[in-house]
């Protein structure tokens, strides 16, 4: 930030200074000219001819310069177009006694009857200054020229006195801007710092939360940090959570096991394969927990339902091709749950609708301003009311006739909530059954 704003503030002020430096240059320049041409009219007010067509001056010049040898302003009245018959044009000339021995030089290449100025180095020791113009004096046939000449020593001295300012002007103007572009960088991002202070304390396990305050441009990152910090405390807690279960739940089924080993028991057999597949059961139902914690926090999640649907549907169909699976609602509802995730939920309600229906499945998916509902209807027996929440229990089944874990809708609950959705149980009004309405949080298009 300091060397941008260093490369920057250098660039702007050189482009002002320089436009700056010219313009006054060149007013500097305009009034210097203006005292020339001054002087230049006033020469030309002043002049007549004399008997012999030689011009002269009616009144003195009014500036004593002119009259003082090597002065460094000078005028000269000469012929510019042509000397007449008989008389040679130096004859004709009138200078400035300041030129001495010297005459400035009359070109015959431009006519200047417009006010013509220019710099000019005819005089080997000066730079000249010159501001001429062409007049027909009245009482002459012939053009005369009048020059005004001017060292330029004065003139160039003025714009290195004013360039020698600007630089000292311009150059304490960017160094007090630098020193003030570095102090608010500093300044500005010192709270950084104290950011970068505060994770190192949490890290090292001094504090839990960055708990000081800070600018409001700052606080937004602290809130964020300190709700990541809380967020991976809650996966954390969540895993050992998830650990300590599935150790639970498998303990009792691998007591049994040993127990019947020990013993060698006649039906250890059986009793390896029962135990065998409830540990399956908690191992599948733990993982699918597990995987749903760890793509939760993609906040780019994103799957359109009517997809994943028609796939589900098409799955089921074979596995019990005497049900009929209709679908309907919004085809382009998406929400914000992993794909594999969506079709494992919808997975479990269709194929359960299939299962413990009477042949008919319905799915509607619905569009609200909050979420998106997927109702599964079946034209089964249904679900008594009482036991609508105990059924979403780990193992709970009510047909124990049919295959299965009893763990489908306890994957379904779990996996929801974990993306910020939920499930409930109704009663199917139009097919009779049972209705389990899913609500997950509904993604944006």
């Amino acid at each position: 930030m300091i060397v941008v704003s260093a490369i920057w503030i250098l660039l702007l002020l050189g482009v002002g200074g320089y436009a700056l430096d010219r313009v006054l240059t060149r007013e500097l320049t305009r009034s210097f000219d203006g005292g020339l041409e001054y002087s230049l009219n006033a020469l030309i007010a002043s002049a007549e001819i004399g008997p012999d067509g030689e011009a002269y001056l009616n009144r003195p010049p009014a500036d004593q310069r002119f009259i003082e040898p090597n002065s460094g302003l000078y005028f000269q009245i000469s012929v510019a177009g042509g000397s007449p018959p008989g008389a040679a044009t130096t004859d004709l000339d009138f200078p400035s006694r300041s030129l001495w021995d010297r005459r400035l030089q009359v070109s015959s290449r431009h006519n200047d009857f417009d006010v013509h100025v220019y710099n000019s180095k005819e005089f080997p020791d000066e730079l000249l200054r010159i501001v001429e113009r062409d007049v027909q004096i009245p009482g002459s046939k012939l053009r005369w020229r009048f020059q005004v000449a001017q060292n330029r020593d004065v003139l160039d001295e003025q714009i290195a006195e004013l360039r020698r300012t600007l630089i000292r002007a311009f150059g304490v103007l960017g160094f007090g801007l630098l020193v003030l572009a570095a102090l608010q960088a500093v300044y500005g991002l010192w709270p950084l710092r104290r950011v970068r202070q505060a994770i190192v304390a949490i890290r090292s396990g001094e504090r839990s939360r960055i708990d000081e305050s800070f600018p409001r441009e700052i606080e937004p990152l602290k809130d964020e940090l300190n709700a990541l910090l809380a967020h991976n405390e809650q996966q954390a807690e969540e895993a050992r959570t998830h650990a300590g279960n599935l150790a639970h739940a498998l303990k009792t089924p691998l007591t049994v096991i040993t127990n019947a080993a020990t013993a060698q028991s006649a039906d250890l057999p059986e009793t390896v394969c029962r135990e065998a597949t409830t540990m399956r059961r908690q191992v599948d139902h733990h993982l699918a927990r597990a995987r749903a914690i760890g793509r939760r926090s993609s906040t780019q999640a994103r799957s359109e339902v009517w997809p994943a649907l028609v796939s589900v549907e098409r799955a089921v169909s074979r596995l019990y091709e005497n049900v009929t699976i209709d679908l309907a609602g919004d085809k382009k509802a998406a929400v914000r749950v992993e794909r594999q995730d969506l079709d494992e939920m919808l997975g479990n309600l269709i194929e359960n609708a299939a299962k413990y229906g009477g042949g008919r499945v319905f799915v509607t998916v619905k569009t609200t301003p909050k979420c998106v509902e997927v109702e599964v209807e079946d034209d089964g027996t249904g679900i008594p009311e009482p036991e609508r929440v105990s059924i979403f229990a780990r193992g709970a089944r009510l047909d124990t006739g049919k295959p299965g874990t009893g763990l489908g809708l306890a994957i379904v609950r779990d996996v929801a909530e974990i993306y910020g959705g939920g499930i409930v149980l109704e009663e199917s009004e139009d097919l009779g059954g049972l209705l389990a309405r899913l609500k997950l949080p509904l993604c944006a298009a």
